[in-house]
């Protein structure tokens, strides 16, 4: 449709072809992984709700927002973001040790959340062979720091591409630790809470991904949580076998799933808005 809004990214961003395949679940929970490692960042979010309870909810409302703000209008993805900015404004957690109060919309707990993810959506989709060039990657990186607008950083203090994001994690490092959140956002990401019958589904298959998610995770992650790193060609592998077993669900059967931002933007902006990974390059 000539005019229509194509939002923050648009059908010609990196962002709009890689957040259209099915690796991004994997990557998404990597990322939870990943962000619980800081003990600021994840005490805020076990102080202000029932992960255990909870936790798909959140997973889900972290899925419609990434998809909103990448295939929604403008005014959507500037309206999602509005709303996490004063939910975050008025949240607040405590440090046990020290009795400190401090506010979970601190900066640099909002930019180790959004490295966190960056990170995890990249590493997860081009290792599982999703094609990208080193120069579309550092454009992947660079186009976020307008989803970190959104949450309420500053751009200009959000790394740009991939070289600055790794100096980032470098300098965060020490902050780094598996303390006892940490402890219960893995245990829960292994055994979720499920009804007793399908228990044995949730061994045979969300370990297995949850699993991967976890083994795909940096080496220094993988000693902060106490466990041995598996080899990461052998990760890549299985990356790679996931990613080709889960590119074979058509791709109109994938996007009926709700809340089917990528219908709703095809049918804004036209057929041809379609992802897909062959259009980046062009």
């Amino acid at each position: 449709m000539t005019g229509a809004d194509p939002g923050l990214f648009g059908p010609g961003s990196v962002t709009w072809q890689l957040h259209g395949d099915p690796m991004m679940w994997i990557a998404g929970i990597r990322a939870l992984y990943l962000q619980a490692l800081h003990p600021r960042a994840v005490r805020g979010v076990m102080q202000n709700s029932d992960f255990r309870r909870d936790a798909w909810g959140r997973l889900m409302r972290t899925a419609n927002f990434v998809g909103t703000t990448t295939y929604g209008t403008t005014e959507a993805a500037e309206r999602a973001g509005a709303r996490v900015r004063k939910i975050h404004s008025m949240l607040t957690a405590t440090d046990p040790d020290t009795g400190e109060r401090y506010g979970v919309d601190e900066n640099g707990l909002l930019l180790w959340v959004h490295c966190a993810e960056i990170d995890s959506y990249l590493d997860v989709l081009r290792r599982s062979g999703f094609r990208l060039t080193d120069a579309e990657s550092d454009r992947y990186v660079a186009e976020h720091r307008e989803s970190a607008r959104l949450v309420g950083l500053d751009p200009a203090a959000v790394p740009a591409d991939r070289a600055e994001l790794a100096a980032y994690f470098e300098k965060v490092r020490p902050e780094l630790a598996a303390g006892p959140e940490a402890r219960d956002v893995d245990d829960f990401l292994l055994h979720p809470p499920t009804h007793p019958l399908l228990v044995p589904l949730r061994e045979v298959l969300w370990q297995r991904v949850a699993q991967l998610a976890y083994a795909s995770l940096p080496p220094y992650a993988h000693e902060l949580y106490g466990r041995p790193a598996p080899a990461p060609a052998t990760v890549t592998r299985q990356l790679r076998l996931t990613g080709l077993l889960l590119r074979r669900v058509p791709a109109r059967v994938r996007w009926q799933l709700p809340p089917k931002h990528i219908l709703r933007a095809m049918a804004r902006l036209g057929p041809d808005a379609r992802p897909a990974p062959y259009k980046l390059g062009r």
